[in-house]
């Protein structure tokens, strides 16, 4: 793995009653599982189309991941909250001998893979990227070399995460690039949005049939 490119994806085993609950009502636990699973499916998909190594950092039952996405390798996501995640996420595939390393979502199942092109492609001269999400966090963080501070104290799940985020790289000294945003599918606005953005997706396919009840 040295000097590789490798995009993480962060994904949980959709598990009803534990994923998407925001969107809980109107959707049942059920189906806001089935969502999630297809976005996740989406997800992993667009992100074969680049020139870098997939894996998937799971949580759940290491048997669902392997038999879903046979082709990816996996690592179990490791720590007590998000920042130890993805910490340690990032310190394992340094530690493997990774030259560049982007950590995506499995929430943006439109994300363009360009984008996650020029995250790579921004790490030759940068220490850092960083894609804006709508709700004042982020869809996507590359690193070319290990942070561990990035992560920590991070106000998680407030829309203050890219602010600070972005205010620990200036106090490591960390030279770093914006790039364009994008969007996490969290709520019902999120979801008509992804409808109307990019209709031929499967996750907003099955979001407009889930929304109009046309759907089990």
């Amino acid at each position: 793995m040295t000097g590789m490119s490798v995009l993480g994806i962060f994904a949980k085993q959709p598990q009803p009653g534990r994923v998407k609950t925001r969107l809980c009502p109107p959707l049942t636990p059920l189906q806001a599982a089935e969502l999630y699973r297809c976005s996740l499916k989406e997800t992993v998909d667009l992100a074969a189309r680049g020139a870098w190594t997939r894996m998937l950092f799971y949580r759940g039952e290491r048997r669902y991941f392997r038999n879903s996405f046979p082709d990816v390798p996996l690592t179990e996501q490791r720590g007590a909250d998000l920042g130890e995640r993805l910490a340690e996420a990032f310190a394992s595939r340094f530690a493997e001998g990774a030259g560049k390393v982007v950590i995506i979502g499995s929430d943006s199942p439109d994300l363009p893979p360009t984008l996650i092109g020029e995250a790579f492609a921004a790490l030759n001269q940068y220490d850092a990227v960083v894609a804006p999400a709508d709700d004042g966090g982020y869809v996507l963080i590359g690193l070319r070399r290990n942070v561990p501070e990035l992560f920590t104290d991070i106000p998680w799940s407030t829309d203050r995460v890219l602010a600070v985020t972005r205010q620990r790289m200036t106090e490591q000294r960390l030279s770093f690039l914006k790039l364009p945003g994008w969007y996490d599918l969290d709520d019902v606005a999120g979801l008509r949005q992804i409808m109307r953005r990019s209709p031929k997706s499967s996750t907003a396919r099955l979001a407009a049939r889930l929304l109009d009840g046309t759907a089990p």
